[in-house]
């Protein structure tokens, strides 16, 4: 018996009767000989922490564009708190931990530069639009090794394209993802935006704070708490007041701190910056590098420019502008 064969069978004697066993996957697109050491999500895991496309999330934008300070939280950031509060869930439910962290390790690698600013300008260039989390799942199948993709098993896959809205994932443990991604980026953008000075955490609503609490810290404690003790057979969710409160909070955010003038001034530039890119690609598909070249031989320039585009970081995608629309200063040799 293998490494991998021993946990899985560990998986078997241990897991919840809905979590996802990782024998039971439905598979990978591309048929693959099974490791002797790492499960197949585990291995899943491996694959996207070690993509190219993961280490560009530390410098993508998760709300404030180019905040002063070090203690902001980037995509990457975010990412990795999305993955330690869905862990702690998965493994207080006894559901398939290395599921889980895959999927929320995963599920923004598609995601623009500059936040949801970006996403909002290229879906509004981009024919038949854009969203992040259908460009995370493009980005696993397809754009990461050069057009090889990291041929990802089903259930991760579809815990990336079903994380944020519409549809729910076939498996808890990519439930538990898209509640731990609404858990984390409520909680830390509350504190981000504390620490920018753009919300004094008085106004956050009394309702809100009587049920999750005043902190951080509570707030994420009392969620998890509530979700574990409230999701029943595969099932995850909040108790009713626990979920109201979470509404009035996510409500607060989208009607203040994610519209403050001063949070965003800075996102009237983003249209113009991700648009000056996406036209001059598509005007001059040369500039683009080779493998984008050979995708807008086969999908259109317009694909091609979308998908160099959403890959690049905040600082890459300004210093191209800067690069082709800055006047540059002459020198004499």
């Amino acid at each position: 018996m293998t490494i991998r064969e021993e946990t899985e069978a560990i998986e078997r004697q241990t897991f919840s009767r809905y979590a996802t066993l990782s024998e039971h996957s439905r598979g990978r697109r591309g048929a693959e000989e099974q490791d002797p050491i790492r499960p197949c999500f585990q291995r899943d895991r491996d694959r996207i922490l070690h993509c190219k496309a993961f280490r560009r999330l530390k410098q993508k934008t998760q709300v404030f564009l180019s905040p002063e300070g070090d203690h902001y939280r980037t995509r990457l950031t975010h990412t990795l708190e999305v993955s330690q509060i869905a862990r702690t869930i998965s493994r207080a439910l006894r559901l398939n931990e290395d599921l889980t962290e895959a999927i929320a390790l995963g599920h923004d690698l598609g995601h623009t530069p500059f936040g949801h600013a970006g996403e909002r300008a290229l879906n509004r260039l981009c024919p038949g639009g854009f969203t992040h989390f259908r460009q995370s799942l493009r980005v696993v199948d397809y754009l990461e090794k050069d057009g090889k993709g990291l041929n990802l098993s089903w259930e991760v896959r579809n815990g990336i394209i079903t994380h944020t809205t519409g549809t729910w994932a076939r498996t808890p443990e990519g439930c538990v993802v898209r509640r731990a991604d609404h858990i984390a980026f409520l909680n830390h953008d509350i504190e981000d935006a504390v620490g920018a000075g753009v919300l004094d955490p008085r106004q956050i609503p009394p309702e809100a704070t009587a049920v999750l609490g005043n902190t951080k810290s509570q707030r994420i404690t009392t969620m998890i708490t509530d979700l574990v003790e409230h999701s029943q057979n595969g099932r995850i969710n909040f108790s009713p007041e626990v979920e109201a409160a979470y509404a009035v909070l996510k409500d607060f955010m989208y009607s203040t701190v994610y519209v403050d003038r001063e949070a965003k001034r800075e996102e009237k530039k983003v249209d113009k910056l991700i648009e000056g890119l996406y036209e001059r690609l598509c005007g001059d598909p040369d500039l683009l590098p080779n493998f984008y070249l050979q995708i807008a031989y086969n999908e259109g320039v317009d694909r091609a420019a979308t998908d160099y585009i959403s890959g690049m970081s905040d600082e890459f995608a300004t210093r191209l502008f800067v690069e082709w629309f800055v006047p540059q200063k002459w020198q004499v040799l």
